[in-house]
């Protein structure tokens, strides 16, 4: 039985030898009867090093009516400082740039922290300094300065094929660093809800909670993409976990590094899947494509004069199956990118180019609204957002000390109710400048669910 064993894994060596570079027959894998079994301990450590913990310390105010009653905390003899709490969490990162200090994660790993600890394979700890997030792809850069660091080189996950061998390797809940394994088992993965940009790589090598923000590793060694998330009715790996793919990762950690956020191109128009029964209305012979429902005016769709009931079947050549796939695709090029978009209409079919331009979204001063929001801007949300059916008012600034801050209002938080009249989007809000109520309750979404914030 040994010998059989033997065989089959020789079989498997010279391919896992051909996929490892030549430096890693430096030190030979252990043997059986002679022959070599196959080892991805040569190819981890060149990896492991470059694969990071990250911890992160967040102060949240604790909202609670005994303590924020003045009577109460007068009888007490209870400070006039609000009441915090610490949570924390642990992730992991992946070095990119040694030389600069750049660490690659998740956005749900770092977003919002107030302070970031990077904790390297040595056992150093550094200081993480958030050089910027983008909520829509969940990706983030940290800076850490350190000496000795080992980035892991990327690779072009464009040429990844499902079937090819992969390793996920992360640093979670303090333990220390696992390595699991397995294959691509699809590509290009969207829909999944949650962020608004998807293009993920599906594997089944184990990504669990406290893996986020590790690596995924070709047989080379070479970064392919950043371990995100699973599917899972229990929370535990059932072979369904999802990396966001280096190509995207490179050109959101570039826009981050450079602007501290990504500046999005935006065709200004909505699209919808097209059903079969949207098709046999609009008379089309078939379901290729989206169809355009809305064009907004003076944008760059509206320069290419494109109409509502146009349909978009390709972009730049690429044929565009799902509304989902044209939001990537323009949510992830660049302002100032000029793409060529195949348009039928009337059963003629056309090219036509169009040049991305940054969405303008409409702005609010929370003082018009209630002289108790002075310091906060509102902001309409982004089409994308509106595209994933998530309603209300974005908050796109709260001044530190305002009212609002002090209530425990946040820039990343959505306005969806203001006492029990619902918000859907911004006209809505607008309509209640004036209003003044004698208590001015806010609902808002937020990273920690649903919640009412009192402002005073």
């Amino acid at each position: 039985m040994l010998a059989r064993l033997a065989r089959r894994w020789a079989t498997l060596s010279l391919v896992a030898a051909a996929a490892l570079p030549l430096a890693s027959h430096a030190s030979l894998p252990p043997v059986v009867d002679g022959q070599p079994l196959p080892s991805l301990a040569p190819m981890l450590e060149k990896v492991t090093p470059a694969v990071v913990n990250i911890s992160t310390k967040t102060r949240v105010q604790v909202r609670d009516p005994f303590f924020e009653d003045p009577v109460f905390r007068q009888f007490f003899g209870l400070g006039g400082s609000p009441r915090e709490r610490v949570e924390q969490s642990l992730g992991s990162g992946v070095i990119v740039d040694a030389a600069k200090g750049y660490v690659l994660t998740n956005n749900h790993v770092v977003g919002g922290a107030d302070d970031i600890t990077v904790t390297l394979q040595d056992g150093r700890d550094a200081k993480g300094k958030l050089v910027g997030t983008d909520p829509e792809t969940d990706l983030a850069v940290v800076q850490i300065q350190a000496t000795g660091l080992q980035a892991l080189p990327m690779a072009d996950s464009a040429k990844l094929r499902v079937g090819d061998f992969v390793v996920a390797v992360g640093d979670p809940f303090g333990l220390g660093q696992t390595v699991t394994s397995g294959i691509v088992s699809a590509l290009s993965r969207s829909g999944l809800g949650g962020t608004g940009y998807q293009n993920y790589i599906q594997t089944d090598a184990s990504i669990n909670p406290g893996n986020s923000g590790g690596a995924l590793v070709n047989l080379r060694g070479e970064l392919v993409g950043i371990n995100t998330m699973i599917i899972s009715p229990s929370g535990g790996n059932v072979g369904i976990g999802f990396a966001i793919p280096t190509n995207l990762a490179s050109e959101v950690m570039q826009q981050l590094i450079a602007h501290g956020k990504v500046n999005r191109g935006n065709l200004g128009l909505e699209a919808q899947d097209i059903t079969p029964r949207i098709a046999k209305v609009l008379g089309l012979k078939d379901t290729k494509g989206v169809v355009v429902t809305r064009v907004n005016g003076g944008s760059a769709a509206d320069t290419a004069s494109i109409e509502p009931g146009d349909v978009i079947t390709a972009l730049d050549g690429k044929p565009i199956r799902s509304a989902q796939e044209l939001r990537n695709a323009e949510g992830l090029m660049p302002i100032g990118s000029t793409v060529k978009l195949t348009v039928q209409r009337n059963g003629a079919t056309r090219d036509v180019t169009a040049k991305l331009t940054p969405e303008k979204l409409a702005t609010f001063d929370g003082a018009k609204l209630d002289p108790r929001l002075a310091g906060v801007t509102f902001s309409e949300l982004s089409q994308n957002m509106r595209a994933q059916g998530v309603a209300g008012v974005g908050v796109s600034e709260v001044r530190n000390g305002s009212r609002a801050a002090q209530a425990g209002l946040t820039s990343s938080d959505i306005v969806i109710g203001v006492g029990n009249l619902r918000v859907p989007d911004m006209r809505t809000l607008q309509k209640l400048s004036g209003v003044n109520p004698r208590q001015l309750v806010l609902v808002v979404s937020g990273d920690d669910g649903v919640r009412y914030v009192d402002v005073r």
